[in-house]
């Protein structure tokens, strides 16, 4: 709705009850409603701690344990409780790990070897699309 005057919203949504609307004070809200949406899905394969350093990722590491060099998978939908669904699926597709979760803002991050983290999205994005009828994006990789 590009390049609508305010005039002509109001006039499409309240229709004939316009006329008498006009003069008085009016109070719109905007609510924005999320779709069924896999809005981002990205493997990458990074070589140096300080991706995992800036994600947040090494946090809880046990002595000893490096992870550098495992592949991160990340994921975004709306609406964002879906990222509990896709946890769950990715975790019972492959042996990764949840690196972060948030199911206030529908981001999940996975962890793990290359081909596994590549499983598990894949898995994710393909439940999303064909079981639960999502709009989905393609898989990238970096």
């Amino acid at each position: 709705m590009s390049g609508i005057t305010t005039k002509e919203l109001l006039e499409m949504v309240f229709h004939e009850d316009y006329e008498k609307l006009k003069g008085k004070k009016l109070r719109m809200t905007r609510v924005r409603v999320p779709g069924k949406e896999v809005c981002l899905a990205h493997v990458l394969n990074p070589s140096q701690a300080c991706i995992y350093q800036n994600l947040g990722l090494h946090i809880g590491v046990h002595e000893g344990e490096d992870h550098t060099g495992d592949a991160v998978g990340m994921i975004r939908f709306t609406p964002w409780e879906a990222v509990v669904v896709a946890a769950d699926v990715a975790m019972k597709s492959a042996d990764v790990q949840i690196g972060f979760m948030d199911r206030f803002c529908g981001s999940l991050i996975l962890t793990g070897g290359l081909t596994e983290v590549q499983t598990a999205v894949e898995e994710v994005v393909r439940f999303f699309s064909e079981v639960l009828g999502f709009k989905t994006c393609a898989i990238h990789r970096s």
